[in-house]
């Protein structure tokens, strides 16, 4: 009888423990401390994100904008492959182009939702699955930066004369027009390349927002639990 009474008290002090670690931790993430922790960790991707982003050639060889490309626009480079080959590398190219003058208007926003972050946001990141950061910042900013870079990609897509060249190229088919869901034409609108070009991007950088977070999640977590402890 005398174990069993030892035991149960070991096991609730045991609990007790773990409660008052887990409430004590939870508190810190909520506080000035983890606030901070939190955001450095997401400003850390965004950084990673814009500087990509400023390189044409990293915005092309980077393998998560490339995962980023929407469905309907990679439907449109296939179609260029079989047509003119060139045109679709060249497409390609003049997005990676309009991408670095984004940089200036996308970062602002993206750290303005990161310092606008509250105890609500910091509990479900705490509480949440690897990943949870960013799915609250995309949340926060996603279409407001769609809205945001598409004049400016636009401007550029338009200087450049893609739209106008892939038309041309895919002239007489009604490809486009299916699968932009016009069909009354077959024309590609610029704000419809725009529109799947700037979703890439945005769908880009979120990309490497999260992977800088996951790669980071670890050590913002053991922050938490070692000044708990402390």
């Amino acid at each position: 009888m005398k174990k069993i009474i030892i035991s149960a008290a070991l096991l609730l002090g045991s609990t007790t423990f773990i409660t008052t670690s887990t409430q004590s931790c939870m508190t810190l993430a909520t506080s000035s401390v983890g606030l901070s922790i939190i955001k450095q960790v997401l400003l850390g991707g965004i950084n990673s994100a814009a500087g990509i982003f400023s390189n044409k050639q990293a915005f092309l060889q980077n393998d998560l904008i490339i995962k980023a490309l929407p469905s309907n626009l990679r439907s449109i480079y296939n179609m260029l492959d079989s047509v003119a080959p060139g045109l679709a590398a060249q497409g390609k190219n003049y997005i990676a182009e309009a991408a670095v003058y984004t940089v200036n208007t996308s970062t602002p926003i993206l750290r303005n939702a990161v310092n606008s972050l509250n105890a609500n946001d910091v509990t479900r990141i705490m509480q949440g699955q690897d990943g949870i950061a960013t799915q609250i910042l995309r949340e926060k900013t996603e279409e407001q930066l769609v809205q945001a870079i598409m004049p400016q990609v636009d401007a550029k897509l338009n200087e450049f004369g893609i739209v106008r060249s892939i038309n041309m190229a895919l002239q007489g088919t009604n490809l486009l027009g299916t699968l932009l869901g016009n069909q009354s034409s077959s024309n590609l609108g610029s704000n419809g390349l725009s529109r799947l070009a700037s979703e890439q991007m945005v769908n880009g950088m979120f990309n490497i927002i999260e992977q800088h977070e996951k790669q980071n999640r670890a050590s913002m977590l053991g922050a938490f639990s070692g000044a708990a402890n402390k």
